[in-house]
């Protein structure tokens, strides 16, 4: 349990580093309310106001309502590298076959989780250096990690095949957006009558299809 508390603590200190504490409050007060009212119907005001500060604060610590979109995102990237990695660290003694379902079902939970940020994050705000630099890191730790289990399930006689850990990642990764930026298409196959119930039920749709065809790739022989 100490070693599991300092490794959570190591990871915070690091993310620390690239944002101050007021940043962090703010960013986290940004995205609370973005996640229920949306970007346009988030105010600046609105911010300022729930995270207790003057309006001159975002101009301050962040330039602008859009540039502060630009921090959020890359905020957003960096914690999820970090709870990623702090979440394979915890299942690293399981089977192969239950850490693969274990990441798939993560990974597409974050996705979902997430999903405003499809709403306002631009093209420009993607290919700032920083955001860029954290999304490979991202992506190659979850490679590496998804290598990893393919690599121990062959050797355990569960997997027959080893397929490209980068594809695997990316049918995850494609698969999940395509879902959330076609909603309109998605939701002719998953009766819904409200909005969140849409989410949850789109997501274990996807969730059951996407793990059906990584341990098709696998050969997994489940007896």
């Amino acid at each position: 349990m100490k070693n599991k508390f300092n490794f959570t603590l190591n990871l915070f200190g690091r993310m620390r580093k690239k944002f101050t504490d007021k940043q962090i409050k703010i960013l986290d007060v940004a995205e609370e309310l973005i996640a229920k009212k949306g970007f346009e119907g988030t105010s600046v005001r609105d911010i300022c106001s729930k995270a207790n500060i003057n309006v001159a604060m975002i101009s301050y610590y962040f330039g602008s309502k859009e540039k502060m979109m630009s921090y959020l995102y890359q905020y957003r990237v960096q914690r999820t590298k970090e709870s990623f990695s702090e979440f394979a660290h915890t299942i690293k003694e399981g089977k192969p076959e239950m850490q693969m379902k274990e990441i798939v079902n993560y990974v597409i939970s974050l996705l979902f989780k997430y999903s405003y940020f499809h709403g306002f994050v631009t093209q420009e705000m993607r290919s700032l250096d920083n955001v860029k630099d954290d999304l490979l890191e991202f992506y190659q730790t979850c490679v590496s990690r998804l290598d990893e289990i393919t690599k121990r399930g062959i050797v355990s006689g569960v997997f027959h095949n080893a397929p490209k850990s980068e594809d695997i990642l990316t049918m995850i990764i494609g698969s999940t957006l395509f879902v959330i930026r076609n909603k309109n298409f998605y939701q002719l196959y998953v009766p819904a009558n409200t909005d969140a119930q849409y989410m949850k039920e789109a997501e274990q749709k996807l969730k059951n299809s996407t793990l059906l065809s990584v341990f098709a790739l696998l050969d997994y022989d489940a007896d």
